[in-house]
């Protein structure tokens, strides 16, 4: 939910009206009281995870908004954490949140678009928290290909999924009308805001990653909870760079 401190209705229109990095950058100073930020529940067990996996010595957090995966990233990387968005607006309300920094790890944050990153092979981990329905399924063999350049040979990316609403239930037609929403207002309206809930599907994410170059395992997320059915309500995506 919105916190009293968030966006009023005006301010989300004028976002929604907007280019994704211009709507960024104006919901900026308020985005860590929108539900828009991925909740410590979801984070808490990731970095769990991930210590299980570590220590590694540096971390990339891919789309990083205001930081919440930084604050991940801080706790398993021991040298160096970078942050990358598309919004200036955003990373400078990383920054500001996160203070001075400590001596180690080193943070960076910096302004580039995810489909090209200006890094060579230097990370032992990347780290992305709900920023993959701003790109179009055809961009993903891209996106995939560009965070696989920056890993160095056995470097894993790592990523929480949920599992897809079941049919007939409210969430699924909430995420629904969501996407059919946002999909005539694209047709209407320029420039483009391209957010969509349905078009990260486990199996064609689990194939475009293989393809890109990298071995794919799937952790279940226990802490998140189980469906009727006995499946996990989220895994955790651990994509490793083949050496």
């Amino acid at each position: 939910m919105f916190a009293p401190q968030g966006p009023t209705l005006r301010e989300l229109a004028v976002q929604a009206l907007s280019s994704v990095e211009r709507g960024y950058d104006l919901l900026a100073p308020k985005f860590d009281r929108t539900p828009f930020r991925t909740p410590d529940a979801v984070l808490a067990p990731v970095s769990r995870a991930l210590r299980g996996l570590g220590p590694f010595d540096s971390g990339l957090d891919l789309c990083c908004g205001t930081g919440a995966g930084m604050d991940v990233l801080r706790q398993v990387c021991r040298e160096r954490v970078t942050g990358v968005d598309i919004s200036a607006g955003m990373l400078a309300a990383g920054r500001a949140r996160a203070g001075v920094p400590a001596a180690a790890p080193r943070v960076e944050w910096v302004r580039a678009d995810a489909r090209a990153l200006p890094f060579g092979p230097v990370f032992d981990l990347a780290v992305s928290f709900g920023a993959f329905g701003h790109f179009l399924p055809r961009e993903r063999p891209e996106l995939f290909a560009q965070v696989h350049s920056v890993l160095r040979p056995g470097g894993r990316f790592v990523f929480p999924i949920a599992a897809p609403a079941r049919p007939g239930s409210l969430g699924y037609w909430t995420l629904l009308a969501f996407d059919a929403a946002m999909r005539v207002r694209n047709a209407l309206w320029h420039p483009s805001f391209v957010m969509y809930y349905r078009t990260f599907r486990l199996a064609d994410v689990r194939a475009e990653l293989t393809r890109a170059g990298f071995e794919v395992e799937l952790q279940a997320l226990p802490e998140l909870g189980r469906r009727p059915d006995g499946s996990p309500r989220c895994r955790l995506v651990v994509a490793t760079r083949a050496r």
